[in-house]
Formats: C-alpha cells, structure tokens, sequence
C-alpha cells in the first residue's frame, strides 16, 4: 500500500491526527507522501495508491506512463469512506492542461473526483487495460472522460461525467468521448452522462477508423446545455449517444448499445451523424428528446450493418434507415406506444445521488406499466429477461431489485436445466469477497449460495440446489461490493 496526503486532511478513521505528508517520507499510512505524483512515480505493479478525502487544488496534469500487468494491477484508489476531489480549476483554459493524462496500461482508479481541468478532466491517451470505476468528471473544460491516440480494451464502469464545458465556442466538452484515434475493445458500463455542452457520449473518428465501442446499462440526458440550464449555442450539439461521424463522412466507428436510456437531449437521443460503422442497439429507450429519439438513416459501409431490437420510445421520432435489421420495437406493428405504458414520465431521481455500491439510482422513470403490450413484447438477443420473452426498452419488468445487468463476465453455467448442483466458471478480474446471490424471477432474493474470499482467476463453484422447487431462477455474482454478473437458469426435480 502507499498513502498520499496533503495537510489540510485533518483526521484519520481512527479519530487522531495523522502526518501532514511529505515526498521524503515512504509513503505508509502513518508517514504518507505529501503529492499524487510522488506516489505514481514509485508505484510498482501489484501496488495500490490511497488517496485521502478532501480537496486537492492542484495546476498541474498528473502524467502517469508506468504500467502495469494482466496479473498485477497498479490501483489508484480513494481510501476506504472517503472522498478525495482533484480540483484543477487553477488551470487556464488549454488544450494540454489535462487533469490526468494516462498513458499506461493495467490500471484500476476508483472513488476519485475530478473537476475543473483547462482541458479533459482524465484522458486515457494509448492505454490499454485500464479500469475506471466509481469516478466522477464534471467542470471540466473539455471532455470529462476521452480516450484516445489508440486507447483499447479499457472498462469504465459505474462512472459520472457532467456540467463539462468548453468555451467560448461550447463545441466539444462530452461527457464521455471515445473518438477521433481512439482504439477498440472499450466499454462503458452503469455510467451517466448530463447536462454536458456537446454530447453525453461522442464517438467522432478524425485519424483513426473502424474501432467497435460497447455501451451498457448507460445514461445520457439533458446534454448540450449548461449547467444552468441554458442552451450556449448552435456549436453545442447537444446528442445523447453520438455514435460515430468524420469530417469526409467516410469513417466507420462499430457501436454496440445494450440496455442505454436516452432522454430530454437538445438533439437527437441516439444519433448516428454520419458514422458509417455498424451499429447494434438492443432494448434501449428515447424520450423526450427535441430532435429525434433515435435517428439513423443513412447507408453503412460495404459490410456493415444496422440492428435495432427490443427498442422504445414515446413521442413517435424514431427514424431508423429501411436498411436495418429490424424486430420488435415500439415504433413497429402490432405496437401503439402512449404515455400510459409507462409507470412515471418524471425523470427527476435520474439526477440522484448513487447507492452505496456506485451504482445507478433506481428509479421509475419508463419502468413499463403493468398491462403495457411491451411487457413480453421482445425477442431475445442474449440479455437477461424475466417472463416469456424480453419487454421492450431499457428495464426489464421482474429484474428491477437486482437492475445492474451486467453480462460482461462470461460464465458457464451447467447443467441447464440443473438438478440437485449446479457448477458455475468464470474467471474473477481481481481478489476479494466473492459472493453468489440467488434470485426467483421476480426479483426477489432468495439466498446465498455461496460467500468466500478469493483470488483473481479461474473459479470453479458447486452449488447445492436441493431445496429449490422447480421454475426459473436468476444469479448474481459479487466481488466485493461489486456485481459482476447476472444470468439465470432453470431448475428441474
């Protein structure tokens, strides 16, 4: 472990006073380095940097260029309950003053702040295999988030970005920015986008082409304004989920969208510019949205392809290309989508605060009304569903007290249908409390199957299912405060 302090952080856990902080010390919790950038120069694969709650007012980018490995993570962490702000609003308004700027590979930052940087608040410039989890950019003068110059395969996950602008113009401060040389293999996951200047997400290409991004359970709203409210400007293009475009109209960005929620954007919910990538959408929603809720009209690349299923909308501005693969969303017969398919039009808890795990807020906001024609009304692409068959839309009726659907741990799973034991096997990213919840298809918790401390890789689980009646059941599997995945499978006497 190595710890990093500045004076102004007045008391420990343990209620006394600890050290001010200084780069001669050696980094312990009792005698903790005095700057983030002595602990990033000394750091070591394996290691892990606290840093204490408070504000940090700092000028300068932290640069970071250490790697390190698939077996040993180099970890940035806020210490345990608390909350550390790097505030670099004493930074002038640049195009390199960057809050981080990362260039390396095998991190894992989480429970850090970061506001007010001349340019993005982090940007992941060429790293790979990084880990941004539970991390907040807003104020920021560019970008919250940007990964770029061949950045690949790096997990954002349970992450805010908003309230980023970039004046005088407001052209291009987004939320979440994986664009321009950007690499692929980047997912975003349980992240929320607002009130940004220019977009929530922006995946323009200028330099690189055909990277494929994944987004997950993702929200972007109110985008392509400022922080008051007010609209800067026709510069601020104000999308949800840009998905692509080039300055020749040429350039293909792949998006894949599972689970996104789109709503009360200046322009368009989901937007395909001129991206002429291929462009997976599965059940998500748009509302409210000034422009379009979903608008992707023109022809692909040769090769690529559009997939729109299981998607919703309310307010009938769904202009989706003829060329599409199309299947059971609202705007398609036999539907008639009205107000009174949804529970609540109020999206004000969207705002909220998250829970105590980082996740998202729950919220009723588009939850289908019971009766709705939506419920049932999907075809099923391989995300997790309560009842006959997917509801359209985002959320999925019968799933909501355990929302976070993550589906991107493989796991294997059999027999399915099981009987007395069943085996589950994945491979955990990392070590700690390894919990597996159990579920009955109404959401409900049944039980834990399964509690231990374990080690990151291969696990291989037997669970005792003896005392289960038939029908179908839904797990959830933990790390730590973590959920890392959801599947179901159905039992069998």
């Amino acid at each position: 472990m190595i710890s990093c302090c500045w004076y102004h952080f007045a008391s420990s856990p343990w209620g006394h006073t600890h050290s001010h902080g200084n780069d001669s010390y050696n980094g312990s919790i009792t005698t903790p380095f005095g700057t983030i950038e002595k602990a990033v120069s000394v750091v070591q694969p394996g290691q892990t940097i606290y840093i204490r709650g408070g504000t940090y007012n700092l000028l300068n980018t932290i640069t970071i260029s250490r790697n390190g490995s698939a077996t040993a993570l180099i970890s940035m962490y806020a210490y345990p309950g608390e909350i550390p702000v790097l505030n670099f609003s004493g930074q002038v308004l640049d195009g390199n003053n960057r809050g981080i700027l990362h260039k390396g590979s095998y991190w894992h930052f989480r429970g850090i702040r970061i506001t007010g940087a001349g340019d993005n608040g982090m940007r992941i410039e060429g790293g790979s295999h990084n880990i941004v989890e539970h991390c907040s950019f807003y104020r920021n003068r560019d970008s919250g988030l940007q990964l770029d110059n061949g950045a690949s395969d790096n997990t954002v996950r349970n992450c805010d970005s908003y309230f980023n602008a970039d004046p005088p113009d407001y052209a291009d401060a987004d939320g979440f920015a994986p664009k321009l040389t950007v690499g692929s293999g980047n997912y975003f996951y349980g992240c929320r986008a607002w009130r940004n200047c220019d977009d929530g997400w922006d995946g323009y290409m200028r330099g690189a082409d055909d990277p494929s991004t994944v987004l997950e359970n993702c929200w972007a709203f109110d985008n392509g304004y400022l922080e008051d409210g007010t609209d800067p400007g026709a510069s601020a293009n104000g999308n949800g989920f840009k998905m692509g475009g080039s300055d020749d109209k040429t350039l293909k960005h792949n998006f894949t969208l599972k689970r996104c929620l789109a709503f009360k954007n200046k322009a368009k919910g989901f937007d395909q510019n001129n991206n002429k990538g291929s462009m997976i959408l599965y059940n998500c929603t748009g509302h409210g949205n000034l422009m379009a809720n979903y608008r992707i009209t023109q022809e692909l690349a040769a090769g690529k392809i559009l997939v729109v299923k299981n998607c919703a909308e309310l307010g009938g501005t769904a202009e989706i290309g003829s060329f599409a693969d199309q299947a059971r969303n609202s705007w398609m017969t036999p539907f008639i989508v009205a107000a009174g398919d949804f529970i609540s039009l109020d999206a004000t808890a969207a705002y909220g605060p998250r829970k105590s795990d980082g996740t998202l807020p729950d919220i009723s906001y588009m939850h289908l009304a019971a009766g709705s024609d939506l419920i049932d009304g999907g075809v099923d692409v391989g995300l997790p569903y309560a009842g006959l068959a997917p509801d359209l839309g985002y959320f999925e009726t019968g799933l909501t007290s355990i929302s976070e659907i993550n589906t991107s741990l493989k796991v294997n799973l059999y027999p399915n249908p099981a009987g007395e034991r069943v085996v589950l096997r994945f491979s955990l990213p990392g070590e700690g409390r390894c919990m597996i919840r159990l579920f009955n298809i109404t959401g409900r918790y049944i039980k834990t199957l399964a509690d231990h401390d374990a080690e990151p890789g291969e696990q291989s689980l037997s669970l005792d299912l003896s005392d289960l009646a038939e029908g179908l059941y839904l797990y959830q599997i933990k790390l730590d405060d973590l959920q890392v995945a959801v599947g179901r499978f159905v039992k069998k006497d």
